[in-house]
């Protein structure tokens, strides 16, 4: 039976990780739509969350659907005590749907594998007119990385990011050659921060998020981690992400590329941006980021090179938009993916930060402690154990996708069963990223008043990742030894005597079969 018009009624779906507050939805006002937010089970427990994570996402999904309110929209959003809350996303909409008369659903595409399947689903089963809008944030679609490299059997980042900016015509002169006659700086971005000179203090919001705490705590929600919910210092609307990119562009930007591979156990963020919660919930767009810093170049107030610049929006337009389009290129597969076959469970104390290793002890308290670490304290310290260790890939996506305050699956898993892991077999990568106790100490300050030492491969007190990072290389020769790329390793590992390699073996071994003692 049809409906007459004047009882028409749209509900749109807002998820919390799309808090776009100039997505075309909002560009006018209609009083026969309703939007919709959830704070739900489904979510905060399919894998635990850093308690900052949760207060993070709940707060700016608060704070937006009361800007909505304020603007004239109708909202309707079930907090995680409300007791209509059904706590599962198809049960909630279905129970809208009904209680309002609702004739059209529409929703943007979800940026999470689960969720586009939830609702793909879902809507084959309502009875409902539906449509599904783009969430006009990110700068390629879905399909771009995929069509970009078809018939090609491997993906490599560096073409993908000069037909980027190629594209939007970023850091180009008017020839279209890259300004400073290179395409990539990364070359000049990989210096140890030695004391020199003075680190920008991270720039903190100071929320009080107590009662908010109280409800998540009230409901039995179980977090990991530490919050000081009296002053949370996460950005949590447009204006403060705004005030954090400004903040960047000013401070942090001028030395971010020369620093940006850097580690130091005083200054944990050094020159980094912090903006990645405010991208991931859409609070900020690539674009206007990308923006920001390019105009750097162009201000005759601040003193920012181009490799400073490309370095940043390398991660961005490059990075960024790359991981997204090898997660849908790649899912669901990408999410079984194990091509060492590791087996191994995640020592505990990933979750305490007990152990003697001065650089896992650091980083892993950093991200317990802030819900954050940058992208080398991610991938060389945390991940390269993980990887060294053999442990399974299941166990490190959930501990990565727990912790940090930015991490949902599009970003999360590409970037630590792919680039970190090497689980994928080196569709994200093109080579193990692995690492000995050199490469912390030549990168970070970490090795100063370790229990062990880095100068020794096997023995009392040497580093564990001195052994772990041979046995790994001899364990896995089979799969990696052709691979042109780490040729050197398999070049030192054949004219390592015959005894030394087996007393390498023997540390290594010792070392995980306690590796909770470690």
């Amino acid at each position: 039976m049809l409906r007459c018009y004047s009882f028409m009624k749209t509900l749109r779906l807002i998820l919390g990780d799309q808090l776009h507050a100039r997505h075309s939805w909002y560009s006018e006002k209609n009083s026969t739509v309703v939007y919709c937010m959830f704070e739900m089970r489904q979510e905060t427990d399919y894998v635990k969350h850093h308690i900052q994570k949760v207060l993070g996402f709940f707060a700016a999904m608060r704070n937006f659907a009361e800007a909505l309110e304020k603007s004239g929209r109708r909202v309707i959003y079930y907090r995680i005590s409300d007791p209509r809350n059904r706590h599962t996303l198809s049960e909630n909409l279905l129970q809208l749907i009904q209680e309002e008369q609702i004739t059209r659903f529409e929703y943007q595409l979800p940026d999470e594998y689960r969720l586009d399947e939830q609702l793909k689903d879902f809507c084959r089963q309502i009875p409902i007119a539906w449509q599904a809008y783009d969430t006009e944030h990110f700068m390629s679609s879905r399909d771009t990385l995929k069509h970009f490299f078809e018939g090609k059997k491997e993906y490599t980042m560096e073409p993908f990011y000069r037909m980027m900016r190629k594209k939007y015509g970023i850091l180009l002169d008017v020839s279209g050659r890259p300004v400073g006659g290179k395409w990539n700086f990364d070359g000049q971005n990989r210096s140890k921060y030695k004391d020199r000179e003075k680190v920008p203090d991270a720039l903190l919001f100071g929320h009080n998020l107590e009662d908010l705490h109280q409800e998540i705590s009230n409901a039995g929600i179980e977090t990991t981690g530490t919050a000081d919910a009296t002053r949370f210092g996460w950005p949590l609307n447009r204006k403060e992400s705004l005030q954090l990119l400004h903040y960047f562009c000013r401070h942090c930007l001028p030395l971010f590329g020369t620093y940006q591979d850097a580690m130091h156990h005083t200054w944990r963020t050094l020159w980094h941006s912090r903006l990645s919660f405010s991208l991931n919930t859409k609070m900020l767009s690539p674009a206007e980021v990308i923006e920001a810093a390019c105009n750097c170049l162009h201000d005759t107030t601040q003193n920012v090179s181009i490799s400073q610049v490309e370095g940043f929006v390398r991660q961005i337009l490059g990075w960024r938009e790359y991981m997204r389009g090898i997660y849908w290129a790649q899912m669901p597969a990408f999410a079984g993916m194990n091509y060492f076959g590791h087996e191994r469970k995640l020592p505990s104390w990933f979750w305490t930060g007990k152990t003697r290793m001065n650089c896992l002890q650091k980083v892993i308290q950093q991200s317990l402690e802030d819900a954050y670490a940058h992208h080398i304290q991610r991938l060389m310290i945390s991940g390269n154990f993980a990887l060294l260790a053999g442990i399974h890939p299941d166990e490190t996506d959930a501990w990565y996708l727990g912790i940090y305050i930015d991490a949902l699956e599009w970003v999360e898993i590409t970037n630590t069963r792919g680039m970190s892991q090497f689980a994928d077999g080196g569709i994200t990568a093109t080579k193990p990223y692995t690492a000995s106790a050199n490469y912390v100490h030549k990168m970070s300050n970490y090795c100063e008043n370790c229990y062990y030492s880095r100068h020794i491969r096997y023995g009392s007190g040497a580093c564990p990742l001195n052994s772990l990072y041979w046995q790994f290389h001899m364990r896995h020769q089979d799969k990696l030894r052709s691979n042109p790329r780490i040729g050197m390793v398999y070049v030192l590992l054949d004219k390592m005597p015959a005894g030394e390699k087996e007393r390498i073996m023997q540390q290594a071994e010792e070392y995980l079969a306690r590796i909770e003692q470690l």
